[in-house]
């Protein structure tokens, strides 16, 4: 099938659009204030990502002067001129719900931020207090006369720009110009200066008490105006693995570069002057079109913090705490219930623990002989990187792929790595060329009918904080195919050895795109001859172009073709001639959708696979992804069930439209309303019921009480 630009959607103007569907959360009024606030942070933290890779490779590319258009037919510099009109107007979105709407919604729950005119005789002596104990001693401003005194600001942190007046005592030939400084605050331990209040919770922000203070800083010199300002730093800095022995301090210098990378987006008060306003412009190097001059305070992935107050929980979601999987026994041995039946757990609805036990088990088991394991991203103080540890500490042979190369993790990885290898475990640094970012364990175990080999395959990475607030798939299984599987593939990662036939899995980037390619053929080719066709999938993004085009030809044969994509699609659904089949939606609620699932009807066979790859072709041309099978028949039909689930949703569901926009799915007539979440953690609570109704009931007597006192 020909490509053509106008089948496609671009790829950084649909992510706008997820984020788009991120801030729509925060403009819900039917939603706990805090929970809106949170949604509104998680919009500024998206953007500072996406302007410190995705923006920050475009304009390096345009400036080496590439014209290549994208898969709709944008070069680079088209593209960063429709961001920046896209991210320009959701500014607006953003600044409109905070000011108008998040801080009076606050206001009236005694939350409240006070500006230094608004401050009490007893505020003012506290934070004239803050400022002269905590602030003065600690800040320092910088003279800048050129780019080259210009100080290096650190990533993402504020600053306050001061203009002052013209030396007075210097005599030029011509008219002194204005002179400038800087005042970097660095990485502050807090935005919010707590104020004392008669009730509820009354903050400054710290930006502001500096301003108030300015002048202690200029004695005797005229400050004519001090807006605060955030830069945003070019992160999309890689290295040719292939050509570099020791990656990890490749990765160290990686690091170290993106602290002086180049600038790509200025944050700024809309108060600030023009002079103001070119005078950073020209010495960061920075065009017009990537300054956001904004209305309110700068930095709303701050405001996360005012989401954790004490005492307001009745501004927060009802709390949905992870349940017990009715499937594991806690007082009973792990590798026992594995080897009678595979285990499938869908977290956060189910708890994480299952997994981070299994690991526990198995560095104090004598029996367990070894443990292999993929890392790409985990928790600041990991019960899983103990566990290994440990495990190597008792004599096991524990091997670690660690990516290093998994942005933004690379220094905590770096320091795991370490830690990992002075305790025994014989640590790789992922593969060369690649990013390792399937999720998989495997541990051999001795047993009495022989050696016994247990896998845990994942959707999400090891990490059990972030199993708590993202939704994802676990499958424990010794399928003695799928646990052979295993073993191949740690082999072929961690040696040199040629990747062998799997008999199950697939892996990225040998077959994965082959595989996936086949099986929407198969429904395409089963469609025309006349049987029923389906095809179902939920993955966070949708961009690459051979598996966007199979996908038309399927439907274009008739085939039903329902798709759950998060956040990028590139597919246009809904083209007459092209797309009629297939439906696009997107959930955003209080867990970030991140498991991805695919179904397949094939002939009524109902192949359902798990998989820690996204349909784009970084994951499958330049990752490491596996791509994994769940045959056992009460497993596969619940996955079948959580997807056609996704799809009823009438409240927190949004459907793709033919021109890129997104309309929300609401319950219509008698239909009844359903939250795809909240009927998942229902469901999820409801079996834990029944399990507990199901239990035999056992007397258990009163006994003598012994002598021995």
């Amino acid at each position: 099938m020909a490509q053509k630009a106008e089948h496609y959607f671009n790829r950084e103007l649909s992510w706008l659009e997820f984020n788009q569907r991120v801030l729509n959360e925060a403009q819900d009024q039917k939603l706990p204030i805090l929970e809106r606030l949170n949604f509104l942070a998680i919009t500024a933290s998206n953007l500072d990502e996406f302007f410190m890779v995705r923006v920050g490779g475009l304009q390096m590319v345009s400036e080496q002067g590439c014209t290549k258009p994208d898969l709709v037919g944008l070069t680079p510099q088209q593209q960063l001129i429709a961001i920046s009109h896209r991210v320009h107007d959701m500014a607006v979105d953003q600044y409109q719900c905070l000011l108008e709407d998040l801080l009076p919604a606050l206001l009236a729950e005694n939350i409240r931020k006070v500006n230094p005119s608004q401050l009490t005789e007893s505020q003012i002596r506290f934070a004239d207090e803050v400022f002269e104990s905590n602030v003065f001693p600690v800040l320092t401003p910088i003279a800048v006369r050129s780019a080259e005194t210009f100080p290096g600001l650190i990533n993402q942190t504020l600053s306050l720009a001061v203009r002052l007046a013209p030396d007075s005592s210097v005599e030029a030939e011509t008219e002194s110009a204005d002179r400038f400084a800087v005042i970097p605050f660095g990485r502050m331990e807090s935005r919010f200066v707590t104020l004392p209040s008669d009730g509820g919770y009354e903050y400054l922000l710290m930006e502001e008490l500096v301003q108030a203070n300015v002048q202690r800083f200029f004695p005797g010199e005229q400050v004519l105006e001090c807006h605060a300002f955030r830069i945003t730093r070019n992160a999309d800095i890689s290295i040719d693995d292939d050509r570099n022995s020791d990656l990890l301090e490749q990765m160290k210098k990686i690091i170290g570069a993106r602290r002086e990378s180049d600038y790509v987006r200025i944050e700024i008060s809309d108060q600030a002057s023009s002079t103001l306003l070119t005078f950073l412009q020209e010495l960061l190097s920075v065009c017009l079109e990537d300054v956001y001059s904004v209305p309110g305070p700068l930095d709303l992935t701050a405001f996360r913090q005012l989401t954790e107050l004490q005492g307001f929980d009745h501004l927060r979601y009802t709390s949905w705490p992870p349940q017990p999987s009715v499937d594991v026994d806690p007082s009973k041995n792990l590798f026992e219930k594995i080897a009678r039946e595979s285990i499938l757990l869908f977290h956060p609805y189910e708890s994480f623990d299952p997994v981070v036990r299994l690991l526990e088990e198995a560095s104090d088991d004598p029996d367990v002989l070894a443990i292999k394991q993929t890392l790409y991203r985990t928790s600041k103080k990991s019960p899983i990187i103990a566990a290994l540890k440990r495990a190597a500490e008792r004599g096991k042979y524990v091997t670690a792929i660690v990516e290093l190369k998994a942005r933004f993790d690379e220094a905590r990885n770096i320091e795991w790595a370490r830690e990992m290898e002075a305790a025994g475990v014989q640590v790789i640094y992922g593969v060369k060329g690649l990013k390792t970012h399937s999720k998989i364990c495997l541990i051999i175990r001795r047993e009495t009918h022989g050696v016994q080999r247990y896998v845990h395959f994942g959707t999400g990475n090891y990490n059990e904080s972030t199993a708590k607030i993202y939704s994802d798939v676990s499958y424990l299984t010794c399928d003695e195919e799928l646990s052979s599987d295993a073993v191949s593939f740690f082999n072929a990662v961690t040696g040199f050895s040629q990747p062998q036939n799997f008999r199950k899995i697939e892996a990225a980037p040998i077959g994965l795109r082959d595989k996936l390619l086949t099986l929407i053929a198969s429904e395409t080719r089963r469609k025309k001859q006349g049987q029923d066709a389906a095809i179902m999938a939920k993955l966070n993004s949708l961009v690459d172009p051979k598996l966007i085009d199979a996908i038309y030809e399927a439907s274009q044969a008739g085939v039903k073709i329902d798709l759950n994509i998060r956040g990028i699609c590139c597919l246009k659904p809904g083209v007459a001639g092209l797309s009629d089949n297939i439906r696009v939606i997107s959930i955003v609620d209080r867990y970030l959708e991140h498991a991805r699932i695919l179904y397949f009807q094939h002939g009524g066979e109902n192949l359902v696979f798990i998989s820690s790859a996204d349909w784009m072709p970084r994951n499958l041309d330049r990752r490491v992804e596996l791509l994994v099978p769940v045959e056992e028949t009460r497993h596969r039909e619940r996955l079948i069930e959580i997807l056609e689930l996704s799809f009823r949703d009438t409240v927190k569901c949004s459907e793709l439209q033919e021109d890129g926009s997104y309309k929300r799915i609401r319950a219509v007539g008698r239909r009844k309303k359903l939250r795809y979440q909240e009927e998942l953690n229902q469901q999820a609570r409801a079996a834990v019921k029944q399990a507990e109704k199901s239990k035999p009931t056992v007397f258990e007597p009163h006994r003598a009480p012994t002598n021995n006192d």
